[in-house]
C-alpha cells in the first residue's frame, strides 16, 4: 500500500478550480486506486512541513499555490496556471514578489509538476524553468450527475458564462460581441457572479438582456448548461476551465478564445482570437441562426469527451502517484 499525504487546507489565494481539484482527488483516488492510501492533511502552512513529515508518506502532492519551506522532499506539486507570470500587469507588486521568492522556488524544486493542459506545460518550461521531463499532464474532469440534469427554459435563447471576472477572463470582449449581435436576433448573456449595474447599463440590446446569476449550485449550473445556446470562454488564459469541459460533456456548443481552450477541446469548440470582438460576434451569430447544426456538431464532440470524468482525473494522478514512488 502506498500512502500519499495531500496538502488538503485552501488559502486565501485558492480560487475555486483549485479547490475543486483538490476535492476530486480526496473523493477519487479511494474509488480508482485501491493501493494507494491518501492522507488529508489539513494544517496551516507554517505547522504544514511537520504534519505532513508525520504523515510518513511514500508521496507528498502540494495541490495549491502556496507552501511554506522544509516540505518535505521529494514531493509533486500542481501548476493550475502562471497568469501571475503571463500578465504581471494585472496584479500587485506583492503577488510578483510571492512569485519570484516563494511560488517560483517551490514548483523548480518538485520531483514532478503535475498540470491539467500541454500549455500549461509550456510555460512552466519558459517562465519557470521546469525541465520538460518533470512535468506530468492530467486533464480534469467533470462530474457525469450534469448530462442528467434537464434543460434550463428560458423566455429567449441565451449564452452562458460561468466564471470570475477577473480582467484576465477579458469579459468586455464579451459584452461588446453580444451588442454587436444582429437585431433581428433575441438573445440573451447570462452569467453566474454578483450583479454589475454598470455593464447593463453600458451594453444593451433591443431584443437581449445581460443577466447576472450570482452564486449557483451544482445541480442549477447543469441546467444553465444544458439549456444554453452556447458556453461562451473569452479569457485571454486558462490553466484548463473546468466550466467549459462541463458544457461541452452535456453537449452545449463550445466557443472560446484560442488562449483558453484546453488540447481535448479544442476539436470540438469554435475558437476566436483573443479580443477579437467581431470574430466572437460572427461566431454567436452563426450558432443562433442555426442552433440545431450547431447542437450536432457538439454532440459528436460529447461523446468523445464524457470520458473525461473526475474518476479518469483520479486515475491519472494515481498513475503519476506510482510512477513518482517508484522512481
Amino acid at each position: 500500500m502506498m500512502r500519499v499525504a495531500l496538502a488538503v487546507r485552501a488559502t486565501p489565494r485558492a480560487s475555486a478550480g483549485m479547490r475543486t481539484y483538490t476535492r476530486a482527488l480526496i473523493e477519487g483516488i479511494p474509488r480508482v486506486a485501491s493501493d494507494i492510501d491518501l492522507v488529508a492533511v489539513d494544517a496551516p502552512l507554517l505547522a504544514l512541513p511537520l504534519a505532513l513529515r508525520a504523515a510518513r508518506a511514500d508521496v507528498v502532492h502540494l495541490p495549491y499555490l502556496e507552501a511554506p519551506p522544509l516540505v518535505p522532499r521529494p514531493y509533486l506539486a500542481m501548476v493550475h496556471d502562471l497568469l501571475h507570470l503571463r500578465f504581471p500587469e494585472l496584479f500587485s507588486p506583492v503577488t510578483a514578489a510571492y512569485w519570484r521568492t516563494v511560488a517560483a522556488p517551490m514548483y523548480r524544486g518538485a520531483a514532478r509538476v503535475v498540470v491539467s493542459d500541454p500549455r500549461v506545460a509550456d510555460d512552466c518550461v519558459r517562465l519557470l524553468g521546469v525541465a520538460r521531463e518533470r512535468i506530468r499532464v492530467v486533464p480534469l474532469g467533470y462530474d457525469p450527475r450534469i448530462l442528467t440534469a434537464p434543460p434550463w427554459h428560458a423566455e429567449r435563447p441565451y449564452v452562458l458564462y460561468a466564471g470570475n471576472h477577473r480582467p484576465h477572463k477579458d469579459l468586455p470582449t464579451l459584452y461588446a460581441a453580444w451588442a454587436a449581435l444582429p437585431d433581428d436576433l433575441a438573445v440573451d448573456l447570462v452569467l453566474t457572479g454578483p450583479d454589475e449595474p454598470a455593464v447593463r447599463a453600458r451594453w444593451r440590446r433591443e431584443r437581449g438582456t445581460i443577466a447576472f446569476l450570482g452564486e449557483v449550485d451544482d445541480a442549477t449550473l447543469a441546467q444553465r448548461y444544458r439549456g444554453a445556446l452556447a458556453y461562451v470562454q473569452p479569457s485571454l488564459a486558462e490553466g484548463f476551465g473546468i466550466p467549459m469541459l462541463e458544457a461541452a460533456a452535456a453537449g452545449t456548443p463550445i466557443v472560446a478564445s484560442t488562449a483558453a481552450v484546453p488540447a481535448i477541446l479544442g476539436p470540438y469548440a469554435q475558437r476566436f482570437a483573443p479580443r477579437d470582438v467581431r470574430a466572437l460576434a460572427a461566431r454567436l451569430t452563426a450558432l443562433a441562426r442555426d442552433p440545431a447544426a450547431a447542437r450536432a456538431r457538439a454532440a459528436a464532440g460529447a461523446l468523445v469527451l464524457r470520458a473525461f470524468t473526475w474518476d479518469h482525473f483520479a486515475s491519472g494522478t494515481a498513475a503519476v502517484y506510482r510512477e513518482f514512488a517508484h522512481a
